[in-house]
């Protein structure tokens, strides 16, 4: 009989993830706005938890997709009576390292397994359950994980023990945070000199200085002036932290991800919560009085 599975978490990425994940196994789901979760299972013909408790009880498997580590612990902890020996949580959450050990120790006293399971690929990605999935824990509850996390992924690696697919999507992230910040400073000079920017980034395309940033985020979303919002600037933000914490606990110089850390927390400040990622670039043109196109 295969695994009744618990999804918390109903955001951008989390609802299309739960509903590859509501196809394949018998699904409930919870959601802190509670419409969500509601207006979801009436969409799949779900049943929709009243409370975390509720969920813990019912399910094998929990999944959750949360804004933060904090905020997987505080629900693990408020249905502290209802765990039982032989469930799995998997947290797909890009989430802090020390914190998914410290959960995962919590856990394993109740008799049960934790697997770190953040992804990569953004909506579009969860939309088309092709996600990459990254897993930290232990090889046979990460067997079961991979199971559970199939429904909505394109790649799945076993990364390391607990914790080690949270350090390596903050990494990951970033990276693409360094990209973002170092494509615009750059382009914002060169059209400052003259050059247009699609000319630019068809030679940087061409060579060796492309990413995905200059690939497929500028052109689709500076170039157009279009901005759609799919990753909020301020959850990079709160990945590029745990990054530089990975980083120092490490002991490994983070010279330029800490300057990314900066200029993040400056657009933030300034473009607010709900501003998206690229949305950084507005701010390098603002300083450099200049548009990108």
């Amino acid at each position: 009989m295969s695994d009744k599975v618990g999804f918390i978490g109903m955001g951008a990425i989390g609802r299309p993830m739960a509903a590859h994940v509501a196809r394949a196994f018998e699904t409930k789901v919870w959601n802190r706005t509670i419409e969500r979760a509601a207006s979801f299972a009436q969409e799949h013909g779900l049943r929709v938890a009243a409370d975390p408790s509720e969920l813990v009880s019912w399910a094998d498997v929990i999944i959750t997709c949360l804004p933060t580590s904090a905020d997987v612990t505080a629900v693990a902890h408020g249905a502290a009576a209802d765990w039982r020996e032989g469930q799995l949580l998997v947290d797909a959450t890009s989430g802090d390292p020390a914190e998914a050990r410290e959960l995962a120790a919590w856990l394993a006293a109740r008799g049960v397994a934790f697997v770190d399971a953040p992804v990569s690929g953004g909506t579009t990605g969860a939309e088309a359950g092709n996600l990459t999935v990254m897993l930290g824990g232990e090889p046979p509850h990460v067997g079961r994980a991979e199971t559970v996390v199939r429904p909505y992924s394109g790649k799945i690696r076993h990364v390391g023990p607990v914790g080690a697919g949270h350090a390596l999507k903050a990494i990951n992230n970033a990276l693409l945070a360094v990209n973002i910040q170092a494509a615009g400073e750059g382009l914002a000079a060169l059209v400052k000199l003259g050059v247009k920017g699609a000319v630019a980034l068809e030679v940087i395309n061409a060579s060796s200085g492309y990413s995905n940033v200059s690939q497929n985020l500028i052109p689709e979303r500076v170039l157009t002036r279009a901005w759609p919002r799919t990753f909020r600037l301020a959850l990079l933000d709160k990945d590029v932290g745990v990054a530089l914490k990975v980083l120092e606990d490490t002991g490994v110089p983070h010279d330029a991800i800490s300057v990314a850390k900066q200029a993040l927390g400056k657009a933030r400040a300034v473009l607010g919560e709900e501003a998206d990622h690229v949305e950084l670039i507005k701010e390098i043109e603002k300083a450099a009085g200049v548009v990108i196109e």
